[in-house]
C-alpha cells in the first residue's frame, strides 16, 4: 500500500485516488451486539499500523459484510427478515439501547464500533462487498431469486434513504454490490457461482431496480428473463401504498416499527399530530407504510412489507391527516 501511495504522489494522483485492501468480517473477534464490536487481539498491532496509513492519506476502511452468511448460521424467519431489510421486531442493542432493524447496519456498526475501540473514530468504513446469491445446492439454506432480489433491492433503497446507520446517522456508506456477473468458474458450492445480478452471456438474472430504463417488479419471480429489460418503464397510476386487507396487527405493528425505525418522520401519528387519531395500530401503519414509500422511493419493491402492502389508487388522507402521494 505504501509503494502504491508512493506511486500515485509521484504521478500527480496522490490526493485523486484512495488507496486500501479489503477485510473480512472474520477479522472481528465479535460483533453482536454492535457496541461489542472489536477486532482479534492479535490482528491489532497491524491494523494500527494500517489504519494510520489510512489516515495519513484518508482512505477508508475497506470490508465485506455479508447477511447471507449470518442467515446461514441462523435460519430462523425472523433472522431472514431482519437480513432482507423486511419488516421486523428489530434487535436491541444491550449495550447501548439501539433497536437494529437490519443486519446490515448491526454487522456496519460492529465494525465502527471496533474502529472506534482502538482510536480509530475519524476513519470511514467502505463497503467492497455485499451480495445474496440466487440460487445454491440443496442443501444450502437462503439462496433463491426471491430472496437476492430482496436484499439486494431494499439494500440500494436503504443507502439511497441516506438515512445512514445508528451509529453513522445521515449518510449512506458507500456500497459496493457483489456481484455483477456470475464467476461461473469459481470453485465451491453452486452460491459461490450465482451471486451475479447478469449471467457471463449477458442476461440478467433478476432486476433490482438499477437499470435506468427498468421498474423493479413487486411481486418476486423465479422465472429468468432472457434479455434485459429496456423499454421504458410505465407512469404508475397508483399513488398511496397502503396494507392489504386481512393483516393482522402483529404484521402491521412490525411495519410500523420498521417503517418508522428507517429515520421517516413519523410525528404526524404521535400524540398531538394530525393523524394520531384513530389511535390503532391499522391507522398508524397505514400512515407510516405509505410515508416510507414516497420517502425512500416509490417503486413498487417499497411497498412490499413481505407482501402485506399494496398501491393503490384511492386517496386514503383524512380530516386534516394527509398521506403523502398522488399522481403526478
Amino acid at each position: 500500500m505504501r509503494n502504491v501511495q508512493s506511486a500515485l504522489s509521484a504521478a500527480s494522483l496522490g490526493g485523486k485516488v484512495r488507496v486500501s485492501t479489503v477485510h473480512a468480517m472474520t477479522l472481528l473477534a465479535q460483533s453482536d451486539p454492535p457496541s461489542s464490536g472489536r477486532f482479534k487481539p492479535g490482528f491489532q498491532d497491524v491494523l494500527k499500523g494500517l489504519l494510520a496509513f489510512q489516515r495519513d492519506n484518508g482512505s477508508p476502511f475497506a470490508v465485506n459484510p455479508y447477511p447471507f452468511f449470518a442467515y446461514q448460521s441462523d435460519p430462523r424467519p425472523e433472522t431472514l427478515a431482519f437480513c432482507l431489510f423486511q419488516p421486523n421486531a428489530g434487535r436491541v442493542d444491550a449495550g447501548t439501547g439501539i433497536k437494529y432493524m437490519n443486519m446490515f447496519d448491526a454487522q456496519v456498526d460492529g465494525v465502527r464500533s471496533a474502529l472506534n475501540a482502538i482510536g480509530f473514530n475519524d476513519i470511514e468504513i467502505l463497503i467492497a462487498e455485499t451480495g445474496w446469491p440466487y440460487r445454491g445446492d440443496s442443501n444450502e439454506v437462503g439462496p433463491s431469486v426471491e430472496n437476492a432480489r430482496a436484499y439486494n433491492g431494499n439494500l440500494i433503497a436503504h443507502l439511497r434513504s441516506q438515512v445512514g446507520t445508528p451509529l453513522m446517522p445521515g449518510k449512506s456508506v458507500e456500497t459496493y454490490i457483489f456481484a455483477l456477473y456470475d464467476e461461473d468458474l469459481k470453485p465451491g458450492g453452486t452460491s459461490e457461482r450465482s451471486f451475479g445480478l447478469y449471467k457471463p452471456d449477458l442476461t440478467v438474472t433478476y432486476d433490482v431496480g438499477l437499470s435506468k430504463s427498468s421498474q423493479t417488479p413487486s411481486t418476486p419471480s423465479t422465472s429468468t428473463p432472457t434479455t434485459p429489460r429496456v423499454t421504458p418503464s410505465p407512469k404508475p397510476s397508483s399513488a398511496w401504498c397502503v396494507p392489504k386487507a386481512g393483516v393482522s396487527d402483529a404484521q402491521l405493528q412490525a411495519n410500523l416499527d420498521y417503517a418508522c425505525g428507517h429515520g421517516i418522520d413519523c410525528s404526524a401519528i404521535q400524540p398531538g399530530g394530525a393523524c394520531f387519531d384513530p389511535n390503532t395500530v391499522a391507522s398508524h401503519a397505514a400512515y407510516a407504510m405509505n410515508l416510507y414509500y414516497h420517502t425512500v422511493g416509490t417503486i413498487p419493491l417499497n411497498c412490499d412489507f413481505s407482501q402485506t402492502a399494496t398501491l393503490t389508487s384511492s386517496n386514503p388522507s383524512y380530516n386534516a391527516c394527509t398521506y403523502p402521494g398522488g399522481n403526478t
